[in-house]
């Protein structure tokens, strides 16, 4: 007998039923916290928020409290008790329904799209730390961009337990070189020099002038809740509260880590930029900073090589729900012959690299704007991060919202989960609305290309990008439901990802 799958806002979602008989659970608490802090600590936000001075101790401080700590409770206790794959997705679902469910899941999936073109970039940026000389053109990293999502693929559809694996190893390797950032921070008070950074009583202000560094804080912090996209994967439900709490402190010490030796032993004028970690290494252990600071190099390089698989695999996930669902045509969920979900994973990385050659290849080189392509490439690839940036925030009001509805809904399932008393997630909730706000509206406030774009420009194709990104993702929904009509059992739809026969 077929089995509706049709949920509204309190029965079971189908994926919710039938994900953790098609997916293998292979995830520990040690897995977890590498995937946190792939998804999170980008160690080359410690440049960029090294531009407040000192304050930015300060700043990083108030988004902890603020942001990541808040955050991670709201996560935890969401994520006890619906331990489902597609982490907000389910949440939602739960809190306001299958229209919300899906927006709020397509909100959080839409910038993994374009992260991994942030990541791409990354490398791209490391690669020229080598040699100047090196990629010099759009067009040229544009290729190399790409060829890092296409990696990433092929490192996603391979036997999770294995990918993973690798991801661990790394994320060793770049905890060991964000040490010797702070390191080469120490070596260079030790060698007799000053401070790079001003630490005045002044530098300490917050003021008009270095405000917009908090929001930027906040953005550095997003991605709280992505592991949990994988939620049926976990192999002991006690690692969701583990990686919250483990992954938090890495992500925490390693950002001040990171910040205190970028402060102390790179040039000022690097600040904002990714060669600015390199460079503190550099400068930190003098003769043999070249060396050592190549070395950190080439693991930032494999980091965020490995970071773009992450960022494919987890983000899959949310497109693998939705087909099981079927809010997505079903064959979106097929799985290989490893259990993992490749059409999700081929799917969102054909549209990655569409819109990377979009930003560095077709856009710079055949519109005439005035711009040079160099220019041009930066204007385009800065907007989408920024838009997509503000969609990303837009999921975490969504988020903090839901865990005030879902007490109501699920009272007693909440109880016998409750992490904390009542107050607490009152005083989350509020706190997270209000720096996931600040976090869009700095964007608005601050461009990040000032000396290519004026605020009004910004702002206009922000807002006209993020709007229109909002409209596809509710069309998308209603055009499923209007063509997705078919009643299917769990069993076939089973069958059908997993190109198994279906019996019974």
């Amino acid at each position: 007998m077929a089995t509706a799958a049709e949920s509204g806002g309190g029965a079971d979602l189908r994926s919710e039923r039938i994900a953790g008989g098609i997916l293998p659970k292979v995830l520990n608490t040690f897995d977890m916290v590498a995937i946190f802090v792939a998804i999170v600590l980008f160690i080359t936000n410690a440049s960029v928020i090294s531009g407040a001075g000192a304050a930015a101790y300060i700043y990083w401080i108030l988004g902890f409290l603020t942001f990541l700590i808040p955050g991670a409770i709201v996560t935890g206790q969401l994520g006890l008790m619906f331990p489902g794959e597609g982490s907000i997705y389910v949440w939602t679902n739960k809190a306001f329904g299958a229209f919300m469910g899906f927006f709020a899941g397509f909100c959080a999936w839409w910038p993994g799209i374009l992260v991994m073109i942030a990541t791409g970039d990354i490398v791209v940026s490391f690669i020229q730390q080598l040699n100047s000389n090196f990629l010099t053109e759009p067009w040229q990293q544009g290729l190399m961009i790409i060829a890092v999502i296409a990696f990433s693929f092929i490192l996603s559809v391979l036997r999770f337990r294995a990918t993973q694996n690798f991801v661990n190893i790394v994320f060793v390797a770049y905890g060991g070189a964000i040490l010797l950032i702070g390191l080469a921070g120490v070596l260079w008070l030790i060698g007799g020099h000053a401070p790079q950074t001003n630490f005045t009583a002044q530098s300490w202000a917050l003021t008009r002038s270095n405000y917009t560094f908090y929001g930027l804080v906040i953005l550095a912090l997003l991605g709280i809740e992505v592991p949990l996209n994988m939620g049926v994967e976990i192999s002991n439900p006690r690692a969701i509260t583990r990686y919250l709490l483990w992954g938090s402190t890495v992500v925490i010490v390693a950002y001040l880590i990171g910040t205190f030796g970028v402060m102390l032993a790179a040039s000022p004028s690097s600040y904002g930029s990714p060669a600015a970690v390199a460079q503190a290494v550099q400068n930190g252990f003098g003769s043999a900073g070249t060396v050592i600071g190549t070395i950190v190099t080439i693991i930032f390089i494999g980091f965020f090589l490995f970071n773009t698989a992450v960022y494919n695999y987890s983000f899959g996930r949310l497109i693998f729900v939705s087909g099981l669902d079927r809010r997505l045509p079903t064959w979106m969920s097929r799985v290989n012959a490893n259990r993992v979900p490749w059409v999700a994973v081929l799917v969102q990385s054909i549209i990655s690299a569409f819109f990377a050659a979009l930003a560095f290849i077709i856009v710079p080189y055949t519109l005439q704007t005035g711009f040079k392509p160099t220019d041009l490439s930066t204007v385009v690839y800065n907007i989408l991060q920024a838009a997509v940036t503000v969609i990303w925030c837009i999921s975490m009001v969504i988020l903090f919202v839901d865990v005030i509805i879902i007490r109501f809904r699920y009272h007693e399932a909440f109880t016998r989960a409750r992490l904390a008393p009542d107050w607490v997630f009152y005083l989350c909730s509020a706190l997270g609305l209000l720096a996931s706000a600040v976090g869009v509206a700095v964007i608005f406030i601050s461009p990040w290309i000032p000396s290519l774009m004026n605020t009004t420009q910004w702002d206009l194709w922000i807002g006209g990008i993020g709007v229109l990104s909002l409209i596809i993702g509710a069309l998308i929904f209603f055009i499923g439901q209007a063509t997705i009509k078919t009643k299917v059992s769990d069993e076939e739809v089973m069958a059908e990802v997993t190109g198994e026969r279906a019996t019974g």
